[in-house]
């Protein structure tokens, strides 16, 4: 495997948003470990029509989500814990990957999904990482071992986007670290 694909996806509806600059960093570590990485943030998850799975046409937005996370050796997803669980444009976009359903393998299948969360709590954080995990697992992809969980009541990123506390640039580095190395393993066994 010479450069593993990382997709990143998650975000807000809000430019900068704090799950968006935490995906960032996220793949910035996966760059800094050798891969090719693709942000689907906020500005593009949040154009994905409400997915119907009645046979219908499909947009380019989704035709382009779908492609790449199949393509994907490894992706991290981000969302803002809204009332426990994750966002609605996370969880849309989680949900167009049912488009998928009749390829060789489907949604996340065997693929590591490493998970970030920032939410106004603790709380808020633990629940939320439980349903995305949850998720995760009901679409067939293998959730990595650490799940970043930042508490976003303070300012977490500094103007250049990298996290404030090193306990968090630890978190997302660790997710980073986990999906590339099963991305690996992964690969080897092929």
């Amino acid at each position: 495997m010479s450069r593993p694909l990382i997709v990143g996806l998650g975000g807000t509806v809000r430019p900068g948003s704090s799950s968006e600059r935490a995906l960032t960093a996220s793949l910035r570590r996966c760059e800094a470990l050798g891969a090719e990485t693709r942000l689907l943030g906020g500005a593009f998850i949040s154009t994905l029509p409400i997915f119907d799975p009645r046979p219908a046409e499909i947009t380019p937005a989704q035709q382009e989500l779908s492609e790449i996370v199949c393509r994907a050796d490894g992706v991290i997803v981000a969302s803002p814990g809204y009332h426990g669980s994750i966002s609605g444009v996370v969880k849309n976009a989680l949900d167009t990957l049912e488009l998928t359903r009749s390829d060789a393998a489907p949604y996340l299948s065997g693929k590591p999904v490493g998970t970030i969360i920032t939410a106004d709590g603790w709380q808020a954080a633990g629940t939320t990482l439980s349903a995305l995990r949850a998720i995760i697992h009901a679409l067939r992809g293998w959730p990595t071992p650490f799940g970043a969980a930042l508490n976003a009541t303070t300012d977490l990123f500094d103007q250049a986007g990298e996290p404030k506390d090193p306990k968090d640039a630890w978190q997302l580095a660790t997710v980073a670290e986990q999906v590339m190395d099963f991305a690996k393993m992964k690969a080897a066994r092929s």
